[in-house]
């Protein structure tokens, strides 16, 4: 069993840990989240800040080299083209911290998921009432 493991009780506990520089940019990821789901829930999941909205809507967290955002496979697949230029796989990414950070394609990927999940949500309303 791992004892050395550490818990986050919140987004701001996860993102004090880090070098300001670091925290500055989680800071404004977190923000542009918060702008583009205006309704999403803050938690942590699997150890990283999570945002939720009729289910997880996206996942980030910083390593030492970059910024991983996590979408969901949708997600990666409807940006695929803007998201070329960097690493990923199959439902994340990764900004390099060295690189500007894409805040406005962040913000536009939100809020596609927010679209998506609001579809699913309703659609999943719509056949309760059949």
């Amino acid at each position: 069993m791992e004892e050395n493991k550490v818990v986050y009780e919140s987004i701001d506990n996860y993102i004090a840990q880090f070098p300001p520089k670091v925290q500055e940019i989680l800071q404004t990821v977190r923000k542009v989240i918060q702008e583009s789901a205006p309704d999403a829930k803050e938690k942590i999941s699997y150890q990283m800040p999570t945002f939720e909205l009729y289910g997880n809507l996206v996942h980030f967290a910083a390593y030492p080299n970059h910024i991983g955002f996590y979408p969901t496979p949708s997600g990666i697949t409807a940006f695929k083209e803007e998201l070329s230029p960097y690493k990923g796989a199959k439902g994340s990414v990764q900004f390099l911290l060295e690189k500007p950070m894409p805040y406005e394609l962040i913000s536009r990927i939100v809020k596609f998921r927010v679209a998506e999940n609001v579809e699913k949500a309703e659609g999943k309303l719509k056949k309760k009432k059949h």
